[in-house]
């Protein structure tokens, strides 16, 4: 197969395909060229790493690994029949997750399927379907990463990030690589907020969703590789926030600085609060 000279995240576009019920798949031979392998034993080493993951995480690997036959060109127009794997897009990720990691295409392909992956499973969520309005994702969503921010911080700590002021340098670094360069400050006055104002409170789903991604990647990252110390922590972030920030600009999506600025979700909540009274 020849790609075409793009982006990593553009060749995953590239090669998904669909089933004949509508639902995505990568085929794994397509998936073996796209990390640059050139031995196929190797890379089904890292096939069975992952199946082994999906195990451990309490999926039917069955059902994200699928076997199929197709047919394969051998040279001067002969076929032979071989087995593939239909793969899901969980599946693609524990892959690029357990794949070489100095590999460029891996370690964006580690981004761009966790990425997908946690839109996916946002998209699944039975409560976050039943959301009609952007006031109620904004809530569901700031939940999601109040949340997800705790485990980011526990996560810091553990990589040497201790004192208050260390954690907001840490934080900071987050900012810079998914806003192009913007830190908190910047961001501040980019949104024509108050010094007094959280970020985090006047933004909208999508800008929400974009940090929760940040918060979360950086998160696994740090655990999964055991960073130590605070400079090693502030780049993980740093380069979790830029990848995810090349995602958005991949997947045709609007820049974070360039989200417009919307009202405090405090006063979201206030209302909310009001409705639920009124109703008992």
């Amino acid at each position: 197969m020849k790609f075409m000279t793009k982006t990593p995240s553009s060749i995953f576009e590239q090669i998904k395909k669909m089933d004949e019920f509508g639902v995505e798949f990568w085929n794994s031979r397509d998936m073996f060229k796209a990390l640059d392998y050139t031995d196929l034993r190797n890379f089904m080493l890292v096939v069975n790493k992952a199946q082994e993951s999906c195990r451990n995480s309490g999926q039917l690997v069955e059902h994200h690994f699928v076997e199929f036959n197709e047919m394969i060109e051998i040279g001067k127009g002969a076929k032979r029949e071989v087995v593939s794997l239909k793969l899901s897009r969980y599946a693609c990720y524990l892959i690029v997750q357990n794949a070489d990691p100095s590999k460029e295409v891996v370690a964006l392909g580690q981004t761009y399927f966790a990425v997908q992956t946690r839109i996916a499973e946002i998209k699944q969520m039975e409560d976050y379907n039943r959301l009609t309005t952007e006031e109620a994702k904004r809530l569901f969503l700031r939940e999601e990463l109040a949340q997800h921010n705790t485990q980011l911080a526990d996560a810091a700590k553990g990589a040497g990030v201790i004192e208050s002021r260390d954690f907001a340098i840490f934080q900071n670094h987050g900012y810079q690589g998914l806003y192009g360069g913007l830190g908190a400050k910047e961001i501040h006055e980019r949104k024509c907020l108050k010094k007094s104002q959280k970020i985090l409170d006047h933004m909208g789903s999508t800008e929400l969703a974009a940090n929760l991604f940040r918060a979360t990647q950086t998160e696994e990252k740090l655990r999964r590789e055991e960073i130590k110390g605070k400079a090693k922590a502030n780049r993980t972030h740093y380069e979790v926030g830029v990848k995810v920030r090349q995602t958005i600009k991949e997947l045709g999506g609007t820049m974070p600085e360039n989200l417009p600025t919307v009202e405090n979700i405090a006063k979201i909540e206030t209302k909310r609060r009001k409705q639920l009274k009124g109703n008992n």
